[in-house]
């Protein structure tokens, strides 16, 4: 209540006093429905209107801030994080997340709690309406890159696991208006008991692997609980490799609109490979989706997202959305007319080790981080976000921790072990600086 009423304390010195829309959605863990009665109920007492799609995608509300002409909106998910946990995702007027700024008046105006509500006679209307995804899945099929026609024409065979969220009726939704009909569900209830763990790594995706293994199937197709992440599972029940959604999406877009693409310093280097081969420019920005919103802004990417499988198709809107890369990527397979492991065999096969490394309080990382810089400043170096290295085609990538002593080690190359071996090599490095300070 506190944090949703400095938001509406923020909108509201945007937009006029006590004049403003808002709208909210919510996934289906089972926190949801408490928390979406508190937000609606706060909002209202800042004098704000509410309009309230109930369960929702967070891409599905972004387009209906846009809509609605609305000051902003809250999506009520904690995403890919476990049942537990829950959270706002905090929208401007234009759909998209609020910048680090503005995030830091929200939260300074929740410390101090600075924030007043309306009278008696001016508090907030409410409305329900549930009618927007059913319009954001008729602005997805009548986008001219999505071909209707060339999906219901291949007959794909489909299974969806949906982690019993808002992807349960979602996805198939968007499928059967796609002219998909053969659609096999798991966890498709929208209970929010999440059947496996909601993050669509491939540890926990067993299920929907070992059923692609019978060879009765296409295809499978995986969102998180608030479906702004999408990963592919082959027809041999090998994982697309969440890495290469946006990879593959965005080489069916570039080869219709040639253009440039961002992706955020951790994604897979085979976007800029896959962008340079269609004549566009690769730009790399911070990681976070606001970052790569800005970056795409700057450089009129004509697609980007970031490597945990977040397609962002600026014709539609500035925002992580499943629903849009199921769209183009059943369009580009229907297209190019060949079995998904194929089609992801013709993509640079990288992969990426993910580690970190945990310092004492004392430690200064940022010098750390500086000291490593200037071990490796021949080689070329990206200070956006921490430190990223090149060497050649492979890198490393090193983030500190906004929260704790900690720093994330990201690296990639042409073999796991390679990767293995460049994030244990930085590691190494980090630890000598550690202790020849600790020396000191």
């Amino acid at each position: 209540m506190k944090y949703t009423a400095a938001y509406g304390a923020w909108l509201k010195s945007g937009v006029g006093s006590g004049a403003g829309k808002v709208i909210i959605g919510r996934d289906a863990r089972p926190s949801g429905e408490l928390i979406n009665r508190m937000v609606t109920a706060t909002l209202q007492g800042m004098g704000l209107d509410v309009i309230d799609l109930g369960l929702s995608t967070t891409p599905t509300v972004e387009m209906a801030v846009i809509a609605e002409n609305a000051a902003g909106g809250i999506v009520i998910t904690a995403s890919h994080n476990p049942i537990q946990w829950n959270a706002l995702k905090l929208l401007n007027s234009k759909g998209e997340f609020i910048s680090a700024e503005d995030g830091a008046k929200v939260l300074k105006l929740a410390e101090t709690e600075d924030f007043d509500f309306a009278e008696v006679k001016k508090i907030g209307r409410y409305r329900y309406d549930n009618s927007y995804l059913q319009r954001h899945i008729e602005a997805i099929v009548a986008l001219p890159l999505v071909d209707k026609e060339a999906i219901a024409a291949r007959n794909f065979s489909v299974v969806v696991d949906a982690v019993n969220s808002c992807g349960g009726f979602a996805v198939p939704m968007l499928l059967e208006e796609l002219g998909v009909k053969k659609i096999t569900q798991l966890n498709c209830e929208p209970t929010g008991l999440f059947a496996h763990n909601p993050e669509p790594l491939p540890e926990n995706l067993t299920q929907i692997s070992n059923e692609l293994e019978k060879g009765r199937y296409d295809l499978g197709i995986v969102v998180d609980p608030d479906v702004d992440r999408l990963a592919f599972v082959s027809e041999d029940g090998r994982m697309f490799g969440e890495e290469y959604t946006l990879v593959a999406v965005a080489d069916y877009v570039l080869k219709h609109k040639p253009g440039n693409t961002v992706s955020n310093l951790s994604s897979t280097r085979a976007l800029r490979d896959v962008t340079e081969k269609a004549g566009g420019n690769y730009f790399a920005s911070a990681v976070g989706e606001v970052n790569v919103v800005n970056s795409m802004k700057q450089h009129n990417a004509v697609i980007g997202g970031e490597g945990n499988g977040g397609i962002i198709y600026p014709e539609l809107h500035y925002g992580r959305d499943a629903l849009v890369g199921i769209a183009l990527f059943l369009t580009h397979l229907a297209q190019v007319n060949m079995p998904v492991s194929r089609l992801r065999a013709k993509y640079p096969d990288y992969h990426i080790s993910k580690n970190k490394i945990e310092l004492t309080p004392e430690l200064n990382v940022d010098e750390i981080l500086e000291t490593i810089r200037r071990k490796y400043e021949k080689n070329p170096i990206n200070t956006a976000d921490g430190v990223k290295i090149e060497f050649g085609k492979e890198w490393v990538h090193l983030r500190k921790s906004n929260t704790e002593p900690i720093i994330r080690i990201y690296s990639e190359s042409d073999t796991q072990a390679t990767a293995n071996y460049l994030a244990n090599k930085i590691i190494s490095d980090i630890k000598e600086v550690v202790s020849q300070k600790l020396r000191a």
